[in-house]
């Protein structure tokens, strides 16, 4: 598996919100947003319910992993998506750092990874409750 995922209330706008201040909580910037549903609409004509793919990022751990391993950049940032079921409710989920540790026999890569990991389940459990 490679990514890790939580479910919230919706609207999606407010859980949007909360996941982006979690991140924020948690070091994490917000490089990219991906408008998935923006996107399909747009080139394919085609609707669906709201994707969106944000691009996270702390720019320590960042500078770290690209100062062990330089092509660590083709894995950054770590991608959260947060998407709209059928019924409001919004699932929210992390890409595991750990997925780089698997592509780089790197240790200064896993310390990173360990410690990016560690954040992002801190942002998942305050998304959680718990």
């Amino acid at each position: 598996m490679y990514g890790q995922h939580i479910t919230l209330p919706g609207p999606f706008a407010s859980a949007l919100d909360k996941v982006t201040a979690a991140l924020k909580d948690q070091g994490f910037g917000v490089l990219s947003d991906i408008d998935i549903q923006k996107a399909m609409k747009d080139k394919l004509g085609v609707d669906m319910p709201a994707y969106r793919i944000l691009g996270a990022c702390n720019p320590p751990l960042a500078h770290r992993a690209l100062q062990a391993e330089p092509e660590i950049g083709l894995l950054l940032p770590c991608n959260v998506t947060v998407r709209e079921q059928p019924d409001g409710r919004v699932v929210v989920g992390f890409l595991d750092p750990q997925t780089m540790v698997q592509l780089t026999p790197n240790p200064g890569v896993a310390a990173v990874a360990d410690e990016a990991g560690q954040r992002l389940q801190r942002a998942r459990e305050a998304l959680s409750g718990g």
